[in-house]
């Protein structure tokens, strides 16, 4: 009986402690989604600060295709403002501009057919 009692201590430990490891991985998943909602936040912040609504809204539209292009630009357009090398805001057309250098050329595709 004495045995049977030990084993029965020794699965509640182990199972506290499963549960305890379960519960700070939570945490620290949480932290994570708090910290990336905040730096998602100030950088919006940062970008309405140096993007026009017009400029805004191309953004947001291309990041429905090419979130990785979007994010990019994005990155560069903060690291130029936190740097003191913008002037004025983005207007649409600068932007399309730094959105033609960044996205890739498109290739044209011809098809020849051979006769048989």
């Amino acid at each position: 009986m004495r045995l049977m009692d030990d084993e029965l201590e020794e699965l509640r430990k182990k199972r506290l402690k499963e549960i305890e490891n379960q519960i700070s991985a939570e945490d620290i998943q949480d932290q994570e989604d708090v910290r990336a909602k905040e730096y998602e936040a100030q950088k919006q912040a940062i970008l309405r600060q140096i993007l026009t609504n017009e400029a805004r809204e191309r953004l947001g539209r291309i990041r429905m295709a090419r979130p990785e292009v979007v994010n990019a630009i994005e990155s560069q357009l903060i690291a130029l403002a936190q740097s003191g090398r913008l002037r004025s805001k983005i207007d649409d057309a600068q932007l399309r501009e730094l959105l033609s250098r960044a996205l890739p050329k498109k290739r044209e595709t011809t098809i020849k057919r051979r006769g048989i």
